[in-house]
């Protein structure tokens, strides 16, 4: 294929992502994905200059890695360089190469190719591609130039911005987790290596197919199950191995959980099913005004079975909250919802993180619903395969599907 067959066939895809993309940052990861597939690269990320504090940020990546918050001073390494020259690098061996910063080495992998993202105005950043068999040949690096001068001139137009906080802390780290399950004579390993740090108030969606490990890192990340290799860190506390009862206490004061099956008591009204959780915790908040936040309180003495199913679920984000948990871990909550009631619960949960500052990890097959959260991570055969940060979510109410 040549140069400009390639650079048609990508600039294509680029410009409908671009056009279709509710979000500057749902096309750039959606991308950098393709092209990094397209080109055979294991890797491949998008860099934005941040000029408050001299520094480039990774903004979108197809890698197995948490890099959220990533970041590299202007003139440091390869990618300071492009950024600062404005001029394409290619570094075919960045095991023996001078300029590979080695503070930074593992960024660039075996080989890479940076290429700044230029405008007539100047340089918005850079994209990195690594990590291929091959090397990339003349007519390729031209059609990865002008691909990525297309992202430069519409991140131009659309006078894309973003702000970083450097100072979160992680409340909840998994390092190298790996989790085996025998199914019969042969051991499954579910979870190959997973490596992710969640932040206080934030709004995590976790995508990806059936059986990809989605609920599995979450039973971990909950004290439900335990990793065969690897850590859980908590607070800055190795939680890697606790005994029964600081698991039980873990599960009961820091966690709480919403199912997509709903797991009311039949025989207990509303109020009695959230009061039930309230009795067994530490410190709970009160069980009317938790009833209250799902805008239920006028449905206190109701049964479930006189409840609808979004209101049913409505009832389990009042038990999970009233509990006051630092994290809420919630596994498909509205997928046996309509567009209608799924869309009042995604208000409900936005409500908490923004009012009380609750930390959600939702895990979904909906993409949509990806667009409200503040970070998205991707898995794939048990791998992060992305992680991309919202810098503008949108809304509950403005979600459609």
């Amino acid at each position: 294929m040549g140069a400009n067959e390639y650079f048609v066939k990508s600039a294509w895809m680029i410009m409908d992502e671009l056009q279709k993309a509710g979000q500057i940052e749902s096309a750039l990861q959606t991308i950098i994905e393709k092209l990094g597939f397209e080109f055979g690269c294991s890797d491949a990320s998008i860099w934005l200059r941040h000029d408050a504090d001299q520094k480039c940020y990774m903004i979108a990546s197809k890698c197995n890695q948490d890099n959220t918050g990533l970041s590299i001073g202007y003139n440091l390494g390869i990618i300071g360089k492009v950024i600062s020259s404005g001029n394409t690098e290619y570094v075919k061996d960045c095991h023996n190469d001078p300029r590979i910063d080695q503070k930074h080495a593992a960024i660039y992998g075996d080989s890479c190719l940076v290429i700044p993202l230029k405008t007539p105005y100047g340089v918005l950043g850079c994209a990195l591609m690594n990590n291929r068999s091959s090397l990339f040949n003349e007519e390729e690096i031209k059609a990865l130039e002008n691909s990525f001068a297309i992202i430069a001139l519409d991140l131009e137009d659309k006078g894309f911005s973003f702000e970083t906080d450097s100072t979160r802390k992680p409340l909840v780290s998994l390092k190298g987790v790996i989790k085996e399950f025998m199914s019969g004579e042969e051991m499954n390993r579910i979870l190959k290596g997973i490596n992710l740090d969640v932040y206080e108030g934030e709004l995590l969606v976790v995508l990806g197919e059936s059986g990809c490990g989605k609920s599995t890192m979450l039973n971990i990340i909950g004290g439900m199950d335990k990793a065969t290799q690897g850590q859980l860190i908590v607070e800055g506390q190795d939680f890697s191995d606790p005994s029964e009862q600081e698991l039980t206490e873990y599960r009961r004061d820091y966690i709480g959980f919403i199912f997509q099956s709903y797991n009311l008591m039949p025989n207990l009204t509303s109020l009695e099913n959230v009061e039930f959780i309230a009795e067994i915790s530490k410190h709970p908040m009160n069980s009317k005004e938790a009833l209250d936040m799902v805008g239920l309180s006028d449905r206190a003495d109701r049964y479930p079975s006189a409840l609808s199913g979004g209101q049913q679920q409505r009832v389990c984000i009042a038990r999970a909250i009233v509990k006051d948990p630092k994290i809420i871990l919630a596994d498909e909550p509205t997928a046996a919802l309509d567009f209608t009631t799924g869309q009042g619960v995604l208000k409900v949960i936005e409500k908490i993180v923004k009012e009380r500052k609750t930390t959600v990890i939702m895990v979904t097959h909906n993409v949509e619903i990806a667009k409200m959260a503040d970070r998205v991570i991707k898995l794939k055969n048990g791998l992060i395969s992305s992680i991309r940060t919202n810098f503008h979510p949108l809304h509950a109410e403005d979600l459609s599907w």
